[in-house]
């Protein structure tokens, strides 16, 4: 298949291309040329920015778009109308951050949306980003109906995440000695690789397939203690876990998800929904998972790629760490 990606070239549009060339697809990427401009020197590249001039792709055809950097229903939405004629299929990334808070456990692809009161808001904020998101989704729904499949992916996570929403405890692990773990230990968490989250994209993308997907971990699959002991096990550290409590870390000003990724505390209104959202319908279309150990080995030995001092986006300092241990042993 002849495919364009818009993006490719950070970490889920990577894994994309990663894929699709495995595949025997050919491509063409249209970005900025920003971000990892050196990567796949092989494919076609198409440089622009697309919020301002889409004029490189017009005149063009391709059997598929997958769109990985929409955030903006404008921008998304002259995306594509300039695509229509151009694509039979419109592929856009979109984010389980779309559905209404408070999140309702178990919540499929039918549950309420968030709503963006002014929709002329273009701010990416925490509170703005998933109703901006619902619009993308309606955006391209108008211009290529019945061609259009909506992807809905909770935390991605693997090789490449500069997020460090996840990376930070495969790492944090292998260092060993006592590790600040948050919360109830069987308390489950979700998230998918992003490997397995590509195959499945490009394979969609190769039925043409059409229609709204949640993408994400199997629900009550994994567990924070059965992930750290996942993470134990790939590094053979000695790493110790120092299990605290929601309360504890609340009363000692611990942000939640980014400073201590995977925890939100249990009285947060959305704690019940958030990591049980239903994946049926996209495993009944074909996503599958490899096995966690997997994942935590290969992103421990991708983070073990980078410089020493690098500046971590997420997680505790140690520092930080060593103080909340310390004031765990005088408690």
């Amino acid at each position: 298949m002849r495919i364009l990606i818009l993006g490719g070239t950070v970490f889920l549009g990577r894994a994309l291309v990663d894929e699709a060339l495995r595949r025997s697809h050919h491509l063409t990427l249209f970005n900025r040329g920003q971000s990892n401009p050196t990567l796949y020197p092989q494919v076609e590249r198409l440089t622009g920015d697309r919020s301002v001039d889409l004029s490189s792709m017009k005149g063009r055809r391709w059997e598929a778009v997958i769109d990985t950097c929409g955030y903006l229903p404008r921008v998304v939405s002259a995306s594509a109308a300039t695509l229509a004629d151009a694509v039979e299929h419109y592929t856009f990334i979109s984010t389980e951050s779309v559905y209404a808070s408070p999140l309702q456990p178990g919540l499929d692809e039918n549950a309420p949306l968030g709503v963006l009161p002014d929709e002329s808001v273009e701010e990416i904020t925490g509170e703005t980003y998933g109703p901006l998101k619902v619009l993308c989704e309606r955006a391209v729904e108008a211009v290529l109906p019945g061609r259009t499949l909506v992807v809905r992916p909770g935390l991605i996570v693997g090789p490449h995440d500069t997020s460090d929403r996840f990376t930070y405890w495969p790492y944090r692990v292998a260092l060993g000695g006592r590790v600040l773990a948050p919360g109830r230990p069987e308390r489950e968490v979700q998230f998918i690789d992003v490997r397995d989250l590509a195959l499945w994209i490009i394979q969609m993308v190769e039925r043409r397939q059409t229609g709204l997907y949640n993408a994400d971990g199997q629900p009550e699959a994994v567990s924070m203690k059965v992930l750290l002991e996942a993470c134990k096990t790939t590094s053979g550290s000695d790493a110790q876990f120092a299990w605290v409590s929601d309360e504890f870390l609340e009363k000692n000003n611990v942000g939640a998800w980014m400073e201590m990724p995977l925890w939100i505390p249990e009285t947060d209104p959305d704690a019940a929904g958030f990591f049980t959202i239903r994946v049926e319908k996209a495993q009944a279309a074909g996503l599958s998972y490899r096995p966690l150990i997997e994942t935590v080995a290969d992103t421990l030995s991708w983070a073990r790629t980078r410089p020493q001092d690098y500046n971590w986006r997420a997680g505790l300092t140690r520092e930080r760490e060593a103080e909340l241990l310390d004031l765990i042993s005088r408690e």
